[in-house]
């Protein structure tokens, strides 16, 4: 992946294209503030969106189970068509 270091005023009038480029090419861009870095902007990658699919639905769970919004092992049975 290349890695480009653009300025803040840059990344502003040009964030249309910027993320076009950067979703095409597989380019990183870093926008400097100052010279100091203040974004890093890339394409997500297949495994990334994977990744932070799967962290946002363990942090759903987490935050049901906390709830008391939980299913009996006798329910889920049922639902999957497995009690006898």
């Amino acid at each position: 992946m290349t890695t480009k270091f653009i300025g803040l005023k840059e990344f502003r009038q040009n964030i249309s294209l910027l993320s076009r480029t950067a979703r095409s090419n597989g380019t990183r861009f870093i926008v400097l503030n100052k010279n100091r870095p203040v974004f890093d902007v890339r394409p997500l990658m297949g495994e990334d969106v994977t990744l932070e699919r799967i962290a946002s639905d363990v942090a759903k769970a987490r935050e049901d189970a906390r709830a008391g919004r939980v299913y009996t092992l006798d329910e889920l049975k049922q639902d999957l068509g497995l009690s006898a």
